[in-house]
């Protein structure tokens, strides 16, 4: 395994080869994929539950009487986890919600000019579709970076989805955290079918304005889909293959850093994981021991597929470490350097930054109280983490009185008539000239 990573010296590579370097492998066959997952799309647009029953049967292998989760499954579920499972659960909600409960929805007020009123107001969206992913594993983590927010948003439907096990149930550990955040709307559907489901409305399951959540290329796909159809949901944020890229000097633990990389890595094969260091020796030392690490691993097959097309960059210098860190945009930056906090200032493009040999990644990924739905793909350069604010709109008002506009008006009316819109013009000369007049309405 360890030769499978090469060490890259950043400054021997010219402008194209580092370009090289940080380029995400280019999905395979992108226009086979999405051609498929629009099919699957239209086609549960068109014959609803039918449709759906039929998709979790071929792909998921499952037989499914009723979609959504019922009563009884969710009591089952409850008791199906420990005391220690739930408690879990229940303190992860608690520190994700204390994080999230500070992201102000307060509307603003503000007079623009005398008698001319400004405000922004917040309305959360009608209707919300959460999707949490059980691939390889169920992640009622993503229930809870979902849920937790989507609550205090207070969107009215809150509706989620999550593929169904081999026995025809969903996880769970997803149904507890269902209930523990107030959503009772749950459908044992995945894949593109379920995206499709949540944007256009079935028989059973609710029409979503917004779709959430991770997934595949499959869910990705029909994500971008729904999207671009003015009679689907919008989607959260583009996403990717999960990434973490480590800035490293050598004063970090190469212990440390190893099960960091590891960690990421065993998400699935195709996970992006980069190392950026100032030092060869502990470039070689991290090396061999992800590749001890990697052997105790349940998961390592995954873990080293991923570990084959990962990087190890050579730079001189932390500064020139996060140049590369801004180009490259990860979703995960953990920068285990001296001083990092002193670091984090030149920090310009990521989803979510760690700080210190103390915060792994994983803290984020379950409990810190960050949302680990996240831009990849290099999107964080022009897009946030998940949070409250996802989950509204924000509507401006606005409102003047006759003497704002007496005061005001003259500025509109000149700007319409320096773009031709006298029509525009017109609506204020009207109003001008009751003023001038006294009729006033």
């Amino acid at each position: 395994m360890t030769k499978l990573l090469q060490v890259l010296d950043w400054s021997s590579l010219g402008s194209e080869e580092r370009r090289a370097v940080l380029r995400r492998p280019a999905q395979r066959d992108t226009k086979a994929l999405l051609a498929r997952a629009a099919s699957i799309v239209d086609d549960v647009r068109v014959r609803g539950d039918a449709a759906l029953r039929e998709y979790t049967a071929s792909l998921d292998g499952v037989q499914l009487e009723s979609l959504a989760v019922g009563p009884a499954e969710f009591e089952d579920a409850a008791e199906a986890l420990t005391r220690e499972q739930v408690a879990a659960l229940r303190r992860a909600i608690e520190t994700v919600t204390r994080f999230h409960e500070t992201q102000s929805l307060e509307p603003v007020r503000v007079q623009t000019a005398p008698g001319v009123t400004c405000e922004r107001v917040f309305v959360p969206i009608g209707a919300v579709g959460l999707y949490v992913p059980a691939g390889t594993a169920p992640l009622p983590s993503t229930a809870i970076m979902l849920a937790v927010p989507a609550r205090l948003a207070r969107c009215p439907v809150r509706v989620l989805c999550t593929p169904p096990r081999p026995d025809g149930r969903a996880d769970p550990a997803v149904l507890t955290v269902a209930r523990l955040c107030g959503i009772e709307q749950v459908f044992k559907l995945g894949g593109a079918q379920a995206i499709a489901a949540m944007a256009y409305g079935t028989e059973s399951v609710p029409k979503a304005d917004k779709v959430f959540g991770p997934g595949n290329s499959w869910v990705t796909a029909a994500k971008q889909i729904v999207a671009a159809d003015a009679d689907g949901a919008a989607l959260d944020m583009p996403a990717g293959p999960s990434e973490v890229l480590v800035v490293a000097d050598e004063s970090a633990d190469t212990v440390f850093v190893a099960a960091d990389l590891l960690a990421q890595a065993e998400h699935s094969e195709d996970a992006q994981v980069v190392l950026v260091t100032t030092s060869r020796a502990f470039a070689d030392d991290c090396i061999a021991e992800v590749g001890r690490q990697l052997e105790s691993l349940p998961r390592r097959d995954i873990a080293a597929r991923a570990i084959a097309g990962s990087r190890v960059i050579l730079v001189p210098d932390v500064e020139t470490a996060l140049e590369v860190s801004n180009a490259y945009a990860p979703e995960h930056l953990i920068l285990q350097v001296r001083s990092p906090r002193r670091w984090l200032e030149r920090v310009r493009s990521a989803g979510s930054v760690f700080l210190g040999a103390w915060t792994p990644e994983t803290m984020g990924d379950y409990c810190s109280g960050t949302n680990h739905v996240l831009p990849t793909y290099g999107h964080a350069r022009a897009y946030s983490g998940l949070g409250v604010l996802d989950f509204v709109r924000r509507m401006t008002v606005q409102e003047v009185t006759p003497e704002g506009l007496a005061d005001l008006g003259l500025t509109a009316r000149t700007l319409a008539r320096l773009e031709s819109l006298e029509g525009h013009a017109n609506a204020v000369t009207v109003r001008l000239d009751a003023i001038k007049s006294g009729a006033r309405p």
